[in-house]
């Protein structure tokens, strides 16, 4: 079937196809789809731990010698309070510390914790910094001005081996009290991430590398695997998923009944799958080791990958294991999925387009608003079904990989445009073009390691330079004119 037909015509050959399978046995089995329960977009396992520790010494003369420490301390409440969706996933193990031997005598509340949140209430706080600084955790100093004076000497003591895991906001914006936690959660959902990925091929040598770095674990996947968890999902329910990605899209182009139905069923398998082996990440080796003329998978992956990332979790491409843990790292900053691509350079608007056939429909999150989209074929083969997503002009995007253990390449830009309309039939089906901040010339020079990087809404460098001091990686701004 080919040619656009539209949503009535469509769910009436849906509802006709669906019976037609279902009685020549196609689809066996009759479980339903798992319904996922995350603590936050990404994390399933436990919240973000983080040593939240007020330091100072009483009736120290800065801010003010009138200062009412413990009423300073309490403020911080009502701030906290007013960022409590954005922290709700965090658990926090409090104290206030007025010496470096009562930081000693907490030593212990600090070994399992993510990173620790030290914040400066008044001056007189060098020893004590220092003292948690040598429990080795990474941490953020957060001191509003007139905290007092040791701001002058975070700057040398960064430098220092000491202060190696040290990050400080010198703001009166209560606000990057959140920010300041952001890269402690993409360490804690590194770390408790499970990626399985369906392939032939061996990859032990990563995984083992990631898994001593970050602590995520990745676990290879057989066909069969995937095909018994397909043949165990419902009738019904593959229909009322089809009924939903039917209902809410512009068009339905190429893809046929049968074709969009397969698509879904394999959706929901995917998502028991992750449940089962309670994974966040799925990848597929589709254009490679699962090959063979037509997709050996019941269907292809587009749709599956598309809806995980709707709702939390991480669907990738041909079994791209840099870009899935990519895809973490960048999740746990943002709460957002990132997009997949392959990029094209055009210098005469300085500009890259960032184009794949899966395009995420929820990139500002799970539950932010639905983009527009079309179903459509998988462009290079000209079958299956993918979304077609449109995605925001004007907004900011932040583009990186995480290549080995230890160097991450990125630029950042803005979406110019978002040609998906039927007429750009070029490259995949999914493309935005984004305007380098930089150089797109230095950008194409720069490149290595490979096509794919990972897109993701917002400008995060910030953040993520946080996550790579603490975690020794080394950041590099490919567009950077030098």
């Amino acid at each position: 079937m080919s040619g656009q037909i539209n949503r009535r015509e469509f769910l009436e050959l849906t509802a006709g196809g669906a019976v037609c399978l279902a009685g020549v046995g196609v689809f066996a089995g009759g479980a339903q789809a798992a319904g996922t329960k995350l603590i936050s977009p990404g994390c399933r396992r436990s919240k973000v731990k983080v040593a939240r520790i007020y330091m100072g010494v009483r009736g120290a003369h800065w801010p003010t010698p009138l200062l009412n420490f413990d009423e300073e301390v309490a403020s911080y409440g009502k701030q906290f309070a007013k960022l409590s969706g954005e922290l709700a996933d965090v658990e926090f193990v409090d104290a206030v510390v007025t010496s470096p031997a009562e930081v000693k005598q907490i030593k212990d509340k600090l070994k399992d914790v993510d990173g620790i949140l030290a914040i400066h209430v008044s001056m007189g706080v060098t020893g004590i910094l220092q003292e948690i600084l040598s429990a080795g955790k990474p941490t953020a100093v957060f001191a509003i001005p007139y905290s007092g004076h040791e701001w002058s000497s975070f700057g040398n003591l960064q430098k220092q081996p000491a202060g190696a895991k040290m990050e400080c906001f010198l703001t009166s914006d209560y606000s990057q009290l959140a920010t300041a936690i952001r890269p402690f959660r993409a360490i804690h959902h590194l770390r408790e991430a499970k990626i399985l990925n369906v392939t032939t091929r061996s990859f032990k040598e990563y995984a083992s590398q990631m898994k001593a770095k970050f602590g995520t674990e990745m676990k290879q996947i057989d066909l069969d695997t995937v095909v018994k968890a397909y043949n165990a999902i419902s009738d019904a329910d593959a229909k009322a998923e089809t009924d939903r990605w039917i209902k809410g899209a512009e068009a339905v182009v190429e893809p046929s009944p049968e074709t969009v139905y397969k698509s879904c069923k394999l959706a929901l398998a995917f998502e028991n799958m992750l449940a089962e082996e309670d994974a966040t990440v799925l990848t597929v080796d589709c254009y490679g080791s699962m090959w063979d003329k037509t997709i050996k998978l019941p269907a292809y992956p587009c749709v599956g990958f598309c809806r995980l990332n709707d709702i939390g979790l991480g669907g990738i491409c041909e079994s791209d294991r840099q870009c899935a843990m990519t895809h973490i790292l960048l999740q746990g900053l943002t709460g957002k999925p990132s997009f997949v691509s392959d990029p094209t350079v055009d210098e005469s608007t300085n500009s890259i387009i960032l184009a794949h056939c899966m395009g995420a429909r929820k990139m500002d999150g799970p539950d932010g608003p639905t983009s527009p989209y079309k179903l459509r074929s998988v462009h290079e083969r000209q079958e299956g079904v993918t979304s077609q997503s449109q995605m925001r002009k004007g907004q900011k995007v932040t583009q990186a990989i995480l290549i080995g253990a230890d160097l991450i390449q990125y630029f950042t830009g803005e979406i110019i445009d978002a040609p998906v309309g039927l007429q750009y039939d070029r490259g995949c089906r999914t493309k935005i073009n984004v305007r380098v901040d930089g150089d797109v010339t230095t950008l194409w020079k720069n490149w290595s390691n490979g096509l794919h990087r990972e897109t993701v809404y917002g400008s995060v460098t910030k953040e993520m330079g946080q996550f790579c001091r603490y975690m020794g990686v080394k950041m590099v701004d490919e567009a950077a004119k030098v």
